[in-house]
């Protein structure tokens, strides 16, 4: 466990966590989880109330947006949370996923036609700007939507620190490719890829468990659900169902989860223990054969509580990658557009 100095890393959790344990360990873990410490945020220029005098309304404005969209529109959640995921692992969290610029992140082969959510982010930063100009930055609006976005879909919370500063140069589509991970991935880069960022094997299948949520194109599916061994037959026969073996179906869409996609749950790794992973990549983390990866896909298929808490401070560290802190960035006008 990483130790702290200034600050304590809390995670809400539901109460089912609690009878998931044993009698001796539901106490003394959940007390250890709840204690769990990371490296000071004041090293960082972070902190939990940063906006606690210039914008205090600034989370509620968030939580009702995020709340309002995810309950009309459930897959709005997954969308938030990747938009999230997809700026810190380039460059870091400092809301370059978002500019419009040519040859920008957007246009990467990860993120066009495929990221979805800045509308949200949009009004969210018009409605922040009304209340306190110039204050909040575009990185902090979506740390903080990726959080909101999981509780409303009935995952874990956890504290989300802030003072990011959007960045001022400009991002890439190339670095975009070549930073986040491709479904055709074998486990091996992937694991060298989540590494050079600081991440664990646990960090990696933790954050894997993102994908309990939302879906994907057919254009990211049809190789396996065609060509793989290691796949289900009936899920296999669902996914060709959606994914025609040509190109005319690219856009339809396939569950990450096929029995909850719209909950965050652990649904996702039972799943890939009766290899129902939507992706090659999804699948890698399981074959059964007793890999690392395998054991930590069985242990959180059979305790959610520990998935939570896993996968709440895997986020939390994946919100420290890069960022722009106070004096380095700037705090966009229009989360698109540099200033």
């Amino acid at each position: 466990m990483i130790q702290s100095r200034a600050s304590e890393f809390v995670i809400n959790f539901p109460s089912s966590f609690l009878t998931i344990m044993t009698p001796f360990s539901s106490i003394s873990m959940f007390l250890l989880l709840l204690s769990f410490t990371t490296t000071s945020n004041a090293q960082l220029g972070l902190s939990t109330d940063f906006y606690g005098t210039t914008c205090p309304d600034f989370e509620t404005v968030v939580k009702i947006i995020v709340g309002n969209v995810v309950s009309s529109e459930p897959r709005m959640g997954a969308s938030l949370l990747r938009l999230h995921f997809h700026d810190c692992f380039v460059g870091g969290c400092d809301a370059s996923v978002l500019l419009d610029v040519i040859g920008g992140e957007k246009e990467s082969e990860h993120n066009m036609n495929s990221l979805r959510g800045f509308d949200v982010i949009d009004s969210i930063k018009q409605q922040v700007e009304v209340i306190c100009p110039g204050v909040v930055s575009c990185a902090d609006i979506l740390a903080l939507s990726a959080k909101e976005s999981v509780v409303a879909l009935g995952g874990p919370s956890w504290s989300v620190e802030f003072g990011r500063t959007d960045t001022i140069s400009n991002p890439s589509a190339a670095a975009a490719n070549a930073e986040l991970p491709f479904a055709t991935d074998d486990l091996p880069a992937m694991i060298s890829l989540f590494s050079s960022n600081g991440f664990s094997v646990k960090d990696l299948v933790a954050l894997s468990g993102g994908h309990t949520i939302g879906v994907a194109r057919c254009v990211r599916f049809r190789d396996r659900a065609y060509t793989e061994r290691n796949i289900l037959p009936a899920f296999a026969q669902f996914l060709q169902n959606i994914c025609p073996i040509d190109a005319s179906g690219d856009n339809n869409l396939g569950p990450f989860d096929v029995r909850s996609h719209n909950v965050f749950n652990n649904d996702y790794f039972l799943g890939l223990t009766n290899f129902e992973g939507l992706l090659h990549t999804d699948q890698l983390l399981f074959t059964g054969s007793g890999t690392e990866t395998d054991i930590l896909v069985q242990m959180y298929a059979n305790n959610e509580g520990l998935f939570f808490a896993d996968f709440a401070a895997a986020i939390f560290k994946m919100s420290r990658l890069g960022i722009e802190i106070a004096g380095t960035g700037v705090i966009r006008k229009n989360c698109r557009f540099p200033n």
